[in-house]
């Protein structure tokens, strides 16, 4: 035999008037008034504890001290603690003592879980801003800074508060696996439409916080030797030392090797010199040491000196050295002097530089070494004078 299968039964639905609702309200604070007293005086204290602890967190921030510590974050969070938190706050924790019907408990669930979750929130965006502030330094970029701590901000309140709204959704029952899925393919296809952008977005970024140069410093890139002007989000403009302005893209810059002149503390500088081949090999011999003599009495510290090279048509030695000074322009006088000093002191020791020149030897058949014209020739034009 088959069990005939039995038909579904349809559930009334219960819809509860307002009235229902004012009844039911009405017998609970008749059964359970004393527990109310109490629970409202709890949830007053509750709330007042909670503002003095605001109060006493906030102070924290405004100690003299390091404006960007931890203890400074710690009090712009609290700081940032809102009325709305505090109430419910303080109603969750009291309302287990009252015995609040069903209606009354959901809500104080439900409204607690959405100020908790944006007082979280906003907690969150505090502390992250501030250990951003706290990494770039007091000594940030200006006007870039600016620009950059307001996209920053807006980037980090948009992410913290669309989580927050996602886990209140999902705490009320709402299915937010569409809505995160549709979320990533909306960011994804954001950020491929405007890699550019971003990309120059995050370089500047990665300037302001890595400070592989400041704003005033002097760089070199590829064949360019230029002061930085202004860093902006998108570009850095520079002012080259022949005058003109230099406009680069954030990406494009950091993709190069930059050498910064703003923390030398030294500069190593060389000359090389030639003498000619004539010169007394005792007296060449001598050049290193005439060398680092000029180069210590006119400001400079002697690394190295000595013969190099036979050239084509000198004796080649070079004399390195550094001067330990920030500031080109005295960098630039130093070697003047020793430039000058050199050649005044060759000219007392008598070494003579040499300079490109030829000599032509002409040999007769046999060997000899002859003159390159005819002896009776010129001795004919001396007579005809």
């Amino acid at each position: 035999m088959s069990a005939e299968k039995a038909p579904a039964v349809a559930l009334p639905k219960v819809s509860v008037s307002p009235e229902q609702v004012w009844r039911d309200l009405h017998a609970w604070v008749v059964a359970h008034g004393t527990e109310i007293i109490i629970a409202l005086l709890a949830g007053l204290t509750v709330y007042v504890v909670l503002g003095v602890a605001r109060s006493l967190v906030a102070r924290l921030k405004d100690r003299p001290g390091d404006s960007l510590g931890f203890r400074a974050l710690i009090g712009r969070a609290g700081s940032r603690t809102t009325q709305a938190f505090m109430i419910m706050a303080s109603a969750k924790l009291v309302a287990g003592y009252a015995n609040p019907p069903a209606p009354v408990a959901h809500t104080i669930d439900f409204l607690f879980t959405v100020v908790a979750a944006f007082q979280a929130a906003i907690w969150i965006r505090e502390v992250v801003l501030g250990l951003i502030e706290r990494r770039t330094g007091e000594d940030g970029q200006g006007e870039t800074l600016a620009n950059a701590m307001s996209i920053i901000r807006l980037l980090v309140s948009v992410a913290l508060f669309a989580v927050a709204t996602i886990v209140v959704l999902d705490n009320v029952g709402v299915n937010v696996a569409g809505l995160v899925a549709g979320l990533g393919i909306g960011g994804i296809a954001i950020g491929l439409a405007a890699q550019g952008i971003f990309s120059d977005l995050f370089a500047a970024l990665s300037i302001i916080f890595d400070k592989p140069f400041r704003m005033g410093e002097t760089i070199h890139y590829d064949t360019t030797t230029a002061t930085v002007e202004k860093i902006g989000l998108k570009s850095t403009r520079l002012r080259a030392i022949t005058g003109e302005k230099k406009v680069i893209s954030n990406a494009n810059l950091l993709q190069k090797e930059i050498s910064s002149y703003q923390t030398l503390t030294h500069r190593r500088l060389k000359f090389a010199i030639g003498v000619i081949y004539q010169t007394d090999p005792d007296l060449a011999a001598r050049i290193p040491e005439i060398l680092r003599g000029i180069v210590e009495a006119e400001g400079g510290t002697f690394v190295r000196s000595g013969f190099v090279a036979f050239g084509p048509s000198s004796l080649d030695f070079e004399v390195e050295f550094d001067v330990f000074d920030p500031e080109w322009d005295e960098i630039y006088m130093v070697r003047h002097r020793i430039g000058l000093a050199i050649l005044k002191s060759f000219a007392r020791e008598g070494l003579e530089f040499a300079y490109p020149t030829q000599t032509t030897f002409t040999a007769a058949p046999d060997g000899r070494m002859i003159m390159p014209y005819a002896t009776d020739v010129h001795h004919r034009r001396d007579d005809a004078r």
